[in-house]
């Protein structure tokens, strides 16, 4: 099941955000992500916050339902645009996430994408992306997409092996996601990721070399590869502890991830997150790197977190709880922070030394710059960044980035 929000501070019931929040925010990136929370069924590592039409039977569903979804989203839009006020910002990215935003209708996503048009406008150069199911579209479907406006789109892989993906309660058949790659150029999408998982139970390193290989036959530009974390509550935890699979150990882990590089790297991709890497500059997901670089983004949805300004906020979980705030004319904000200068310091190291580019030296205390030291001689950060003041991950320290971060935040 979905895990649990974390504590934090009322959110007023208007949403108005302190005018701190606000300050200067002419010179931040603004980006929206848009949470779509039904799935067909509940893959059994995932610990999202989704709902399958069993789960909402009930509980509120009906008023959250997937045909009037877009109009929700839509109203909290409407409310970002009272809270921000008169910002002047075009949006610089969309991302539709989930859950399986291609359960919804295409004309759905054309419409919550035309309703943050309508109430902020979108840089012409604005990166527009959806999460897709691999057997939930088909051409009709990405040509409606594209049509209306998106220009990049994601499909979830995790793998080219059936019996992976049977572990993973993952319903598409191998090679659908391929295929769809070829359906979604021909619709016209300039950029296509797929995503990847690695260290599934039961795989093994030519099952993984196999899926990256398939992955890059189909030709996208992005590729996403996280490794397998087995959370608590889900099926597949449940499935590890009776001993029915086994878990698969960090050793395993960093081999997969090492392969990937090798593989990728090869392919002519490059990383410039750990977990990510692109053809080209033009390919990353710029999305995505407003979360790294702590910039703005509002997220409408049940659940999804918000940040604006140094305020972030999450919003109730359950799509029914969600639609009743709506209804009333109430934020949908479940609680919210504000982040001290410490906190976005630390932040920034914790987020910004996972991209290629590192994170600056001068944002270490003198723990910090002593434990930067150690990593630059056990070979985790590269010598030439180091010595223009920057903290860049070597390749080993890429596999073990959640150690030396830690040892850097102090």
């Amino acid at each position: 099941m979905p895990s649990a929000l974390p504590d934090g501070e009322p959110v007023p019931a208007d949403g108005a955000l302190p005018a701190t929040a606000l300050a200067g925010a002419a010179h931040r990136p603004l980006g929206f992500y848009l949470h779509v929370p039904y799935c067909a069924t509940r893959c059994g590592y995932c610990d999202f916050n989704t709902y399958t039409a069993t789960e909402l039977r009930g509980t509120g569903g009906v008023l959250a339902s997937r045909d009037n979804y877009a109009g929700m989203l839509t109203d909290e839009i409407r409310l970002a645009r009272k809270v921000l006020g008169d910002d002047p910002r075009e949006v610089r990215t969309v991302f539709v996430g989930g859950g399986t935003p291609t359960l919804l209708a295409a004309d759905d996503l054309v419409r919550m994408l035309g309703a943050i048009r309508d109430e902020f406008g979108l840089a012409p150069d604005a990166e527009i992306t959806t999460e897709a199911n691999p057997e939930s579209v088909d051409p009709g479907y990405l040509a409606t997409l594209r049509e209306g406006g998106f220009n990049r789109i994601s499909f979830g892989m995790q793998s080219a092996r059936q019996h992976v993906l049977r572990i993973l309660d993952r319903t598409h058949a191998p090679g659908r996601p391929e295929a769809c790659v070829a359906e979604a150029r021909a619709a016209g999408f300039g950029h296509v990721n797929l995503d990847l998982i690695y260290g599934t139970p039961g795989e093994s390193d030519d099952d993984w070399r196999a899926s990256l290989d398939a992955a890059l036959g189909a030709g996208p530009d992005h590729v996403s590869a996280y490794a397998l974390i087995v959370e608590e509550g889900t099926r597949l935890a449940h499935r590890i502890r009776r001993g029915e699979v086994p878990m698969t150990d960090d050793d395993v882990h960093a081999d997969r991830y090492l392969i990937a590089e090798e593989r990728l790297s090869a392919a002519g991709f490059d990383w410039y997150e750990v977990s990510n890497w692109a053809r080209s500059e033009a390919g990353r997901c710029l999305h995505n790197e407003l979360y790294w670089r702590g910039a703005d983004w509002w997220g409408a949805g049940p659940g999804a977190h918000s940040h604006v300004g140094g305020v972030r906020w999450w919003n109730v979980k359950h799509p029914g709880a969600y639609a009743g705030a709506l209804a009333a004319g109430r934020s949908p904000g479940a609680g919210r922070e504000i982040l001290t200068d410490e906190d976005r310091r630390v932040e920034r190291i914790l987020l910004e030394l996972r991209l290629r580019e590192g994170v600056p030296l001068a944002l270490l205390r003198d723990a910090g710059l002593a434990a930067s030291r150690r990593a630059l001689s056990d070979g985790l950060l590269r010598e030439g960044p180091y010595e223009g003041g920057r903290a860049v991950l070597t390749l080993r320290g890429r596999l073990l980035a959640d150690a030396v971060v830690r040892d850097l935040v102090d």
